[in-house]
């Protein structure tokens, strides 16, 4: 451990090309985030860029409350579709500079909705951008290159820009996504990436992803060494609701165990998992690895009672079922312990 996860306050696309009548669109209810660079019926070259904020308060009590010592902090949004992609590119992250609406609009409104930020407007359009498109400050950013065997998911690190954001030297206005300026405004192609935004009724909403160490490797058990084991959570529920902090306890054990003399049985002793082993979580029905294994924050700590981890449930989108995944070294082999270790997390009404 340790990871956190928050969702968007709001998102929206904005995007370069006005209707016949001049007037530009807003998309901030469109379940759908769009990124690119294209020509028009004239070939005129257009652009899209997607801008997102986060909760100000859950940022604050993410580092105050939940984050200890040193953390990264980025952005991912999941891909639903792709065409045209240049065999290389590289999207941009930057702080926006003033606050903007989200507005009640879809990509494909008509007539076209104006309730919130769009390509010439911050909001309902009344008051417009200094600088067409949006405006952020390009002194900090984040940035992700992709090319033709990338998932084209974007992961940014933006670690500097919530950092200035939590001491108040920049207001949160939320970040703009958006291409290299080389592949905005593209003639000879039609550059398209679309995201899940935070209205889609998938798994797989944007989200702001806190990690840190927060491990712990302090224990008198025996290290387990041997690959024929039983390796079980041992206080696992079938169900958790979206508000808990839970504390997972692994038991681990061989099979056979030496014999020794003792007035305990020898099959009850609990072993500790060796130090280098991690926790992953996958979403039981699509397959989708939720939380990866990683070697800096999804350690798996230890004491004298047994190994643990703790993991936030509002990590997890609620009414969907998790499987819980060990990976470690025993015997000289790297594996990965399944032990069906399913659960569900529910909503906490």
């Amino acid at each position: 451990m340790a990871i956190y996860r928050i969702n968007p306050e709001k998102d929206t696309t904005i995007w370069s090309e006005p209707t016949v009548a001049g007037l530009y669109g807003n998309a901030g209810k469109d379940q759908i985030l769009e990124i690119g660079g294209y020509p028009d019926v004239n070939q005129v070259g257009r652009t899209k860029r997607a801008l997102l904020q986060f909760y100000s308060n859950e940022i604050n009590s993410t580092l105050q409350d939940k984050v200890t010592g040193n953390f990264s902090a980025s952005l991912h949004l999941y891909l639903a579709d792709a065409s045209e992609l240049p065999s290389e590119y590289t999207l941009y992250v930057y702080p926006i500079s003033s606050s903007w609406s989200s507005g009640t609009g879809r990509l494909n409104d008509s007539p076209v909705n104006r309730t919130g930020a769009t390509w010439k407007y911050k909001d309902a359009a009344t008051t417009e951008w200094t600088t067409l498109g949006g405006d952020y400050i390009a002194s900090t950013s984040g940035s992700q290159l992709h090319n033709l065997n990338s998932t084209h998911d974007v992961s940014i690190d933006i670690t500097n820009i919530v950092e200035q954001t939590y001491s108040s030297s920049l207001n949160n206005n939320g970040v703009v996504v958006k291409l290299q300026d080389s592949l905005e405004n593209y003639t000879s192609q039609s550059i398209s990436l679309k995201y899940f935004g935070s209205n889609s009724a998938t798994i797989f909403k944007p989200y702001l992803e806190f990690k840190w160490d927060d491990s712990s490797y302090s224990t008198t058990l025996s290290t387990l060494d041997t690959d024929i084991t039983t390796v079980s959570i041992k206080n696992k529920k079938e169900k958790y609701t979206d508000s808990e902090k839970t504390r997972f306890r692994i038991s681990a054990r061989p099979k056979h165990p030496t014999r020794s003399f003792s007035t305990s049985s020898i099959y009850l002793t609990e072993y500790a998992l060796p130090s280098s082993s991690y926790y992953a979580i996958k979403d039981e029905f699509s397959g989708n690895m939720i939380v990866d294994f990683d070697i800096n924050y999804t350690k798996i700590s230890a004491d004298n009672v047994s190994s643990y981890f703790d993991f936030y449930m509002d990590t997890l989108q609620p009414e969907r079922y998790y499987r819980l995944l060990i990976k470690t070294t025993l015997a000289d082999s790297t594996v990965i312990l399944d032990q069906n270790n399913i659960f569900k997390v529910v909503r906490n009404v």
